[in-house]
């Protein structure tokens, strides 16, 4: 479980071809390799990956094809720059809001305009998940927690003050680039309740028509 508040902006240092995905090795200088644990968590982007080696100022993680197909990890190359955060413990501030690492879709910048000191972004997703995205919502791009500023169909805006430019990968966004896009989780799981799809007790769906 992740909240979305990027810890550090990590290096892509290597990347090696496995015969189930690639293993990464990324480059950290504000999180210290040497606190991570085996087998922890850590969101790459967003998406929740699991620390397999750990080394002098840098881990791997492997990304199952799987992965790969559902993310814009498959994009990454040796010096491409990553939004690392490190899962929750108990008893953590919720800076952001509840993010699982789970990706729901790869989305597209299509604009990004300055705004005095901050930037505009405008990003499009799958028609499928837009109706998740709501007005003064939360959701993650690359990780990053953010508040929807308008949505207009399949797109919706943010609006990213200097602070998150320069400690996240936004600096970097261009139209037509790639981002993950993991819509809030409470809302799915309405969605899901309402639609009558889990069953009670009984065995009998919950829920009835209105």
């Amino acid at each position: 479980m992740f909240s979305g508040i990027v810890e550090e902006v990590g290096v892509l240092q290597a990347l090696e071809k496995k015969d189930k995905g690639v293993l990464l090795r990324v480059g950290v200088r504000r999180i210290k390799a040497s606190d991570l644990v085996l087998g922890e968590s850590v969101a790459v982007n967003g998406v929740c990956l699991t620390v397999v080696s750990i080394g002098d100022g840098c881990f791997s993680i492997e990304a199952s094809h799987e992965t790969l197909s559902r993310t814009n990890l498959s994009g990454l190359r040796p010096e491409s720059t990553v939004n690392l955060e490190r899962s929750l413990r108990v008893g953590d501030r919720m800076g952001g809001h509840i993010v699982t690492g789970h990706v729901d879709g790869v989305g597209v910048v299509q604009s990004v305009t300055p705004v005095g000191e901050s930037r505009v972004f405008v990003f499009s997703i799958a028609s499928r998940l837009a109706k998740y995205v709501v007005e003064k919502g939360s959701i993650a791009v690359d990780g990053v927690s953010l508040t929807v500023n308008s949505v207009d169909g399949a797109n919706f805006s943010v609006n990213i003050i200097p602070y998150t430019l320069r400690e996240t990968t936004f600096s970097g966004f261009q139209p037509g680039g790639e981002v993950n896009i993991e819509c809030d989780i409470i809302g799915k799981y309405v969605e899901k309740m309402l639609s009558g799809a889990f069953p009670s007790a009984g065995g009998s769906p919950v829920g009835r028509k209105l």
